[in-house]
């Protein structure tokens, strides 16, 4: 299964934030053992994700899986959790009784939260108890059920982002410069961007490669790129590129290519 292509969310129970977690953290999930066997019986499987720069926790409450990073493989055993940053290309290659608790955050919410910035992370895959206390981590995996492993980690880290009461000048920057562009046709370059923020084209650089661990204009597009080919998935009778900044088809075509590594034709295969 692929990301964007396929709906991979199908095989996931998902919890998002009402609270202060919002701006922070995309999501909690837990992979739903039915839902599962519907689309893959018991068959082995794989999960193919793009690059987000989201870091990503997974609690392993199942089976011993693989992970792929980049060019990098790792043999994830039964008792192990981990951490990603997923500033490339991951695949995880499951078996049938995979179970796993996903907390996603949103770039620069790991900072945010627990102080812990996410740009050290590249192309890496860390053991979640260098995040999070380990006494957490096992009340998680010994909960009976998705509401109460929620309650556990939501309580952890809304105590931890309430303690961090120093407003972050540089996440705030980088939120508010994504937010510009989102808003504005995501169009806009970074000196464009740089102007409407009333600073220059070198700081807003400088904050993102501080924050999130990659220029703006990697960053931007790869939201681009993102958001148009989750409306082509979707809506392709209904897609128009103009929406999403694009000159044309064959720009959008290009970015999906330089972002998925395959053409869109073959993005289901």
């Amino acid at each position: 299964m692929t990301e964007i292509f396929d709906n991979i969310r199908k095989l996931y129970r998902f919890y998002l934030p009402q609270n202060e977690l919002k701006e922070f953290i995309e999501f909690i999930s837990e992979s739903s053992a039915e839902d599962t066997f519907r689309q893959v019986a018991n068959n082995p499987f794989t999960v193919r994700m793009f690059p987000s720069w989201t870091p990503t926790c997974y609690i392993n409450l199942g089976e011993p899986y693989q992970l792929t990073v980049g060019a990098n493989v790792y043999q994830i055993q039964k008792q192990t959790d981990v951490l990603i940053l997923r500033n490339t290309i991951v695949e995880r290659h499951n078996l049938p009784t995979d179970h796993i608790v996903t907390v996603k955050f949103f770039p620069g919410g790991l900072e945010a939260i627990l102080g812990i910035n996410q740009v050290q992370f590249s192309d890496q895959v860390v053991p979640l108890e260098t995040i999070l206390p380990s006494t957490l981590i096992q009340r998680v995996k010994q909960s009976t059920d998705f509401d109460e492993r929620i309650n556990l980690l939501e309580s952890f880290l809304l105590s931890r982002l309430n303690g961090r009461n120093k407003p972050d000048h540089y996440r705030t920057i980088v939120s508010n410069t994504i937010g510009t562009f989102g808003k504005n046709g995501m169009e806009l370059h970074t000196g464009q961007l740089a102007d409407r923020l009333f600073l220059t084209s070198k700081t807003i650089n400088r904050y993102f490669h501080r924050v999130i661990g990659t220029p703006p204009k990697q960053y931007l597009s790869t939201m681009r790129t993102r958001a148009a080919l989750s409306n082509y998935v979707a809506h392709k009778d209904h897609f128009s590129p103009y929406d999403y900044g694009y000159y044309d088809m064959s720009h959008f075509y290009k970015d999906v290519v330089k972002f998925t590594g395959k053409k869109l034709s073959a993005g289901r295969r």
